[in-house]
């Protein structure tokens, strides 16, 4: 209980430092501007899990969402949810039969789709995708999005191993395809990361072609890249087929899934992540903290700030996943992880949202987006200002949720995402 009247010590510093006058520090961000641009490149996104023993508790997943910089990520809740049978539900293109029962999810989602970048569930299951080129072409007629399977995998399961069968199934079923942005016709295949608190699943796709590989421990990350090779824990039945029918594989040998599909070169950004990982995880003390700075990172290319050429990270997450306590999920909600905050949800039975993070009906922009590209230019030390309390609220909660006992109190962090999100929208204003 200690550690929680800490937590919300922090908040009510926040909120003092928003509502009274505060001295400004000597630092100040570099001036950026959210900018338009036409050239539209999804060569992007990396997600990331770190396991025990590696960390320094927990599992730990990260995803940096890429997408173009005229489209805004807003922050979603929805509460479980049963139905009757025979309903069905809209996707983002596409209508499918609706399960009995929905688990409680937040997304960080493109306004304008049905489905999400990436995501958890109340089961403490993560999962985030990425855009993958293969040899199986692409289809433009509308289908699933990768995004929508990412959104059916939280909604429908309880576990990582659950989660990679709902998306392969529906995967199968229904396919993928369809116009992958707004406003282009880019179509393309979808890798995925799923993890829970004890195991994660790394799943490509080509077209309704899949192969999955188990990680248990260690690490692993992935980009826009296939990256199993012969090590394969599941597949589809009709990955070989389809390989040796179209001449892509004799037949002889190990079958080898990355050198059969893959259409161009490795991911630089891929191996580079790797080596971050590698780096941070050598002292088997990998942190939250830890996986905020790999997000951040710019030189590798991980992070696709505001003035970058093409991409922007839009949007960003981090887990940190317990099988016997409450899980912490923090999201930005706004672009640039360089620039933006992390702000910490944890699944209640009365947890509440802002209203800032969701997008009016008919806009593209929410409000929290609106003020932070305000405050980037007309306010450039609030952010250093409001990361330096990042920095305290997350050291806080942390500690608060690895101490957890059944004593502890969780209606307490019912509005824990909420105030923090209102905290940084008083900031900028």
């Amino acid at each position: 209980m200690q550690m929680m009247f800490q937590i919300f010590r922090c908040q009510f510093r926040f909120r003092r430092l928003c509502l009274g006058k505060f001295v400004e520090n000597k630092f100040v961000c570099r001036e950026v501007k959210y900018t338009m641009s036409t050239k539209i490149s999804l060569e992007g996104c990396d997600t990331f899990v770190v396991l025990p023993p590696l960390t320094s508790g927990g599992v730990i997943f990260g995803k940096n969402s890429d997408r173009p910089r005229t489209e805004v990520q807003e922050i979603v809740y929805f509460p479980e949810k049963t139905y009757s049978s025979g309903e069905t539900v809209k996707c983002t293109y596409i209508e499918i039969e609706q399960a009995e029962k929905t688990q409680s999810v937040i997304l960080s989602k493109p306004i304008w789709m049905w489905g999400a970048e990436m995501g958890a569930n109340g089961s403490g299951v993560v999962i985030g995708n990425e855009a993958v080129f293969t040899k199986v072409e692409d289809s433009a007629e509308k289908k699933l999005l990768g995004m929508d399977l990412v959104r059916l995998g939280l909604e429908r399961s309880t576990n990582a191993a659950e989660a990679l069968d709902v998306i392969t199934q529906l995967l199968e079923k229904h396919g993928q395809g369809g116009p992958c942005t707004e406003d282009t016709d880019m179509t393309y295949h979808n890798s995925f990361l799923i993890a829970d608190s004890s195991e994660a699943w790394v799943l490509e796709t080509a077209g309704p072609l899949w192969v999955a590989q188990r990680v248990t421990d260690g690490f692993c990350n992935i980009s826009n890249n296939l990256t199993i090779t012969t090590k394969i824990d599941k597949m589809s039945d009709a990955v070989k087929t389809y390989a040796t029918d179209n001449n892509l594989w004799n037949g002889e040998g190990e079958f080898n899934w990355t050198e059969t599909f893959i259409d161009g070169t490795s991911c630089d950004r891929q191996q580079k992540g790797r080596d971050l990982l590698t780096e941070a995880t050598a002292a088997s003390e990998f942190s939250v903290d830890d996986m905020f700075k790999i997000l951040r990172n710019k030189e590798s290319g991980i992070c696709m700030t505001l003035d970058s050429s093409g991409s922007v990270t839009a949007s960003s997450q981090v887990s940190l996943l317990f099988g016997d306590r409450p899980c912490v999920h923090w999201f930005t909600g706004t672009p640039d992880p360089s620039m933006s905050v992390f702000k910490p949800f944890v699944f209640t039975p009365s947890v509440k949202i802002s209203h800032h993070t969701v997008a009016q009906d008919g806009e593209k922009e929410h409000n929290l987006y609106k003020l932070h590209k305000m405050a980037l230019t007309s306010k450039p030390s609030v952010v250093q200002q409001l990361k330096d309390m990042e920095a305290t609220c997350t050291e806080e909660s942390t500690t608060f949720i690895k101490n957890f006992t059944d004593n502890s109190v969780l209606s307490e962090l019912d509005e824990l995402f909420k105030d923090c999100v209102e905290t940084e929208v008083k900031f900028y204003k």
